[in-house]
């Protein structure tokens, strides 16, 4: 999702930076010695290089972002707490820092002058007048890095995923067929819909529409709605139990004692006055 987030277009009009980078310079983390990075590289014609194991001077730019990143942003934020000082509760939820640190970076960080070239990273991005090469469309860079792929089968009401429908006219024509969908995990309003590896459509559900609901909410609001009605069941039991149990010294009535049968219905036969 970094390098998705770091290619395409951003949505704040002073973000300009975006494109495909030539090198991708990175550590041996699980996420970069896979597979799919290797393929997305390839795809992509970006150069992968790995950093020397157990050298982190060979990551000095990237190490030296984050120390700046602890000391200008991190250190003013409530419930801070350096390496050695008495542990503070949370103060900020995840989307409250993703907020600020949006902010942090385009305010603070693009504005401010770097000290190897005197100019501010955004005034340098848009003095050079360079032109970043962009992937064909955002569907492309979607089936490259979307990681999270669920096959699916179209019904006549859309598409179902994690009890929600998701709807769009194209999918009409493809009711009974099966389909991949790709999502991101931080926004469940949309997914996207792949048929035969093409992509399709963008479905959207109706119920989330306009909102950003990540699937962590979902699983969160659905989780606390479970607590709820457990609680309420817990509480129906007790109270019929209350209500099915005697009170102390009152004695249970007896079960009636089952009736007598009939006495069997002897057959009674014909007098025959000839013999009588």
């Amino acid at each position: 999702m970094a390098l998705h987030q770091a290619i395409w277009r951003k949505s704040e009009p002073g973000w300009t930076v975006c494109g495909i980078p030539a090198v991708l310079y990175t550590d041996h983390g699980s996420d970069f010695t896979s597979r799919h990075i290797e393929r997305v590289c390839a795809d992509l014609k970006i150069r992968l290089v790995f950093s020397l194991p157990g050298k982190p001077r060979g990551r000095g730019r990237v190490e030296r972002f984050f120390e700046t990143v602890n000391q200008r942003f991190l250190a003013d934020l409530p419930g801070y707490a350096p390496a050695g000082q008495t542990h503070r509760p949370p103060a900020l939820t995840l989307g409250a820092l993703d907020h600020a640190f949006r902010r942090f970076v385009l305010d603070d960080y693009h504005q401010t002058p770097h000290s190897a070239t005197g100019m501010p990273p955004q005034a340098r991005w848009s003095s050079s007048g360079f032109l970043p090469q962009m992937p064909e469309s955002l569907e492309q860079l979607d089936l490259l890095l979307l990681t999270v792929a669920k096959p699916r089968q179209v019904h006549q009401d859309g598409i179902r995923f994690h009890a929600l429908h998701y709807i769009d006219p194209t999918l009409a024509a493809y009711v009974g067929e099966a389909v991949t969908i790709r999502y991101d995990p931080r926004d469940m309003a949309e997914i996207r819909v792949y048929h035969k590896d093409a992509f399709l459509c963008r479905a959207v559900c109706q119920e989330l529409a306009g909102e950003t609901v990540s699937l962590k909410d979902i699983a969160r609001a659905r989780n606390r709605r479970k607590r709820e009605l457990n609680k309420i069941i817990t509480a129906r039991r007790s109270l019929v139990d209350q209500v099915l149990t005697p009170p102390r010294g009152v004695l249970t009535p007896l079960e009636p004692l089952s009736a007598c049968p009939p006495p069997a219905n002897h057959q009674r036969t014909i007098k025959r006055y000839a013999q009588d």
